[in-house]
């Protein structure tokens, strides 16, 4: 059974090629993205991904080879050294240089004020605020995938084998991809990777205000679809990560 996102419809076709739809029209745009960057940036990492191609695009219709791996569910060290290796080629790559790159993240700064700030007791209010403004002024200099998580990372036979959904890629802060290998993984799965790649103390300090933020994008997601689950646990991951 292939998993489902939060932005695409996936299907496995003949057994070999992942065919993936949008699920709302603004997704379209990024998938027709995903046919021109890929190509490109493919060749210069060194585990697999996806590197897709129109099959229609009215509806849009995007179709890839499979990529080997099931989503990494054990996290450990030498996975760790891996990844590390993947994510230094990857903010590497020329970002002038990318053809397609959205210049900056979709970060709904906006949505996140007026639907999900009002939804934190007043005594947490400051300290989501002052979250908004650290991430507002973040640099962004670098391709990024935008997404990395344990479901966008595969592993066979226990090594990482490649990284899928490139669908929110754009032009940001490699500290944003750094968020959850950082703080949502044991901890030496968590020092393996801030070894091979190399974390300095600025972007481990901009990687936990990411990693902070990361569920307010559940939150609003669930406000969007009327999902009041998603919103309490998004809401319960805001509060633990917003610290004291």
């Amino acid at each position: 059974m292939i998993e489902q996102g939060w932005d695409s419809l996936t299907r496995l076709v003949d057994g070999r090629w992942i065919e993936r739809r949008p699920r709302r029209p603004s997704v379209g745009p990024l998938l027709l993205m995903e046919t021109r960057l890929m190509p490109w940036l493919a060749p210069q990492l060194p585990l697999a991904v996806p590197v897709p191609v129109v099959v229609s695009h009215s509806p849009v219709v995007v179709r890839h080879a499979v990529v080997p791996g099931l989503p990494m569910s054990s996290p450990g060290p030498s996975q760790a050294l891996r990844l590390g290796e993947f994510l230094r080629a990857l903010h590497a790559a020329d970002a002038s240089a990318a053809p397609g790159l959205p210049a900056g993240p979709d970060l709904p700064l906006d949505a996140f004020t007026s639907r999900v700030l009002p939804l934190l007791p007043s005594s947490r209010q400051a300290a989501g605020r002052s979250l908004l403004s650290l991430v507002a002024g973040f640099p962004a200099c670098a391709v990024v995938h935008g997404d990395l998580g344990p479901e966008h990372i595969l592993a066979t036979d226990g090594q990482v084998s490649g990284v899928i959904d490139f669908t929110d890629a754009h032009l940001g802060d490699p500290a944003l991809d750094l968020a959850w290998v950082l703080y949502g993984t044991p901890y030496a799965f968590s020092q393996a990777l801030a070894t091979a790649y190399d974390v300095s103390p600025e972007l481990r300090a901009r990687a936990l205000a990411w990693h902070r933020l990361g569920p307010w994008h559940e939150v609003l997601h669930g406000l969007t679809t009327s999902d009041p689950s998603m919103v309490e646990s998004g809401m319960e991951g805001v509060l633990a990560r917003l610290g004291p």
